[in-house]
């Protein structure tokens, strides 16, 4: 077992980091809502603390699942920072969809001993321990830290060097906008030529037409209801990476520049916190038009 810190209890840190202790991690975590830490510490038996660098101090791995770019390296720098209270051969495992850019920015602070690692499942995977986990970064460092990871996870695996997780999670997010906007038309196509939706799906799944999104979100869909699993505000944030990119790499997304669009429409509809499965609103509101 291990000492583990964990930083940033969102709505995937919280129980990614009860796994750890119920899996006997002795886990001490950081949050910036300190009531939160307080709270998930009383749960799970672990410690919090008050700063990124005192949870970190004297860890195995220091995990973290936070917002954004600036989020990441608030949390990751400074004197306060996680980097500032590692020592010895500690490895910092990032879940958090960000930039290959400050991917690589970080991990040069402590070569050898980073790993990105985003993670893909929403919730309902993070709270069953069953997230797909992408990541990149030196082979020893992953190594030592799959066993850790593994207990939160279905799938958990090393694509190259350091950013090659990130890069793998924006495949993740450029395949599901792709996916999400054809359900979205497929369901509200059936809606408006007066098909029962349910028995259309119950057919068409068992074909080419089936996907996991097909499978977990037709319903909700259909039933108006939005307010579960990955928000379009996160999403658009992530496209966002992914769009800058494609261009940086030189990689055409003509698709994905579109849905970002159509995601932005449905922000402006009041529904930056709806799930992404919320394009059909989209649609529906056209057809009013």
């Amino acid at each position: 077992m291990a000492k583990v810190a964990f930083l940033g209890l969102g709505v995937m840190g919280y129980p990614m980091a009860g796994h750890l202790a119920a899996a006997g991690h002795e886990v001490c975590v950081y949050n910036r809502t300190e009531a939160k830490a307080e709270k998930w510490a009383e749960e799970h038996s672990g410690t919090h603390a008050s700063t990124p660098g005192e949870a970190a101090a004297g860890c195995d791995f220091v995990m973290a699942c936070v917002g954004n770019d600036d989020d990441l390296r608030s949390v990751c720098l400074g004197d306060d920072g996680a980097f500032a209270g590692m020592t010895g051969n500690a490895i910092f495992v990032d879940h958090t969809t960000v930039s290959a850019m400050v991917t690589r920015e970080l991990a040069a602070e402590i070569p050898g001993r980073y790993v990105d690692a985003p993670i893909s499942g929403g919730q309902a995977g993070a709270e069953n321990g069953q997230l797909s986990i992408m990541c990149g970064g030196d082979e020893a460092a992953f190594a030592k830290a799959e066993p850790v990871m593994e207990v939160y996870s279905k799938i958990c695996r090393r694509l190259g060097d350091v950013g090659a997780g990130q890069m793998t999670k924006m495949c993740n997010q450029i395949a599901i906008a792709g996916l999400v906007q054809g359900l979205s038309e497929a369901l509200h196509f059936a809606q408006t030529a007066g098909l029962d939706g349910r028995a259309v799906v119950e057919v068409i799944s068992q074909g080419a037409a089936g996907s996991w999104q097909m499978s977990n979100r037709y319903e909700t869909m259909l039933d108006d209801k939005f307010d579960h699993g990955f928000a379009i505000d996160w999403m658009r944030k992530d496209l966002g990476i992914c769009l800058a990119t494609g261009d940086e790499i030189g990689a055409a997304l003509p698709v994905t520049a579109l849905v970002d669009q159509f995601y932005k429409d449905v922000q402006n509809m009041g529904g930056g916190r709806w799930d992404t499965s919320a394009l059909i609103k989209r649609l529906a509101a056209l057809s009013k038009d």
